[in-house]
């Protein structure tokens, strides 16, 4: 895994297959080989995906989850 502080990319190679093609969704570009596996996921933005994915974590921190309950209720 690469990260490009400049172009604020990180670079994922989960296969060392020949790219044929390469969709973009949204913050992510996924690079395939010809049979359709992917090769290269690329996360535009990472900095910020980064500060989401940090977000996650802690919420795997709580220990007893059921007990939060969305505002209003």
């Amino acid at each position: 895994m690469l990260y490009d502080p400049e172009a604020n990319i990180l670079c994922w190679e989960v296969s060392r297959d020949n790219i044929s093609k390469a969709k973009n969704f949204g913050s992510f570009i996924i690079h395939f080989s010809k049979t359709g596996k992917p090769v290269i996921i690329e996360i535009l933005d990472a900095s910020s995906f980064i500060g989401q994915f940090e977000k996650i974590k802690k919420l795997k921190d709580i220990k007893d989850i059921k007990r939060i309950v969305p505002a209003g209720n």
